[in-house]
């Protein structure tokens, strides 16, 4: 028998500053994050970012300036975030917020990373 999982953190607040371009989310565990839009847009939850394996995950480039337009409850459990590059299938639950949170910095610092490693930025294509 297994010991029963404790309940994911709920989110008690949860603010768009559309401004400063970061999702803002409180946990009845403690924890507060201030999430930046280009890592909500660049780790989106949806197929057509993580694909259906590790291995499918999409290198999402040039979203530096990315820009959060509404922040919309799905049921009540998670949020779906429409994003100004016209992205919006990700469904965020509590606790992938609360994930994203917590290794935010690891996170970027890999996406970086990798953009580096495959020869793209964080910059818009110049048109």
């Amino acid at each position: 028998m297994t010991a029963p999982q404790p309940p994911a953190p709920w989110p008690t607040e949860i603010r768009l500053r559309k401004a400063e371009k970061i999702l803002e989310v409180v946990f009845d565990d403690g924890s507060a994050f201030r999430i930046p839009a280009e890592l909500l847009r660049v780790e989106s939850p949806s197929a057509e970012v993580q694909g259906h394996s590790p291995s499918q995950k999409t290198l999402v480039a040039g979203r530096r300036h990315v820009g959060i337009m509404e922040v919309e409850p799905v049921g009540n459990y998670a949020v779906r975030l429409v994003f100004d590059d016209m992205h919006d299938t990700g469904i965020y639950t509590w606790a992938y917020l609360h994930h994203l949170g917590t290794h935010q910095d690891k996170l970027f610092r890999d996406y970086v990373d990798a953009l580096a490693a495959s020869g793209q930025s964080r910059e818009p294509p110049k048109r």
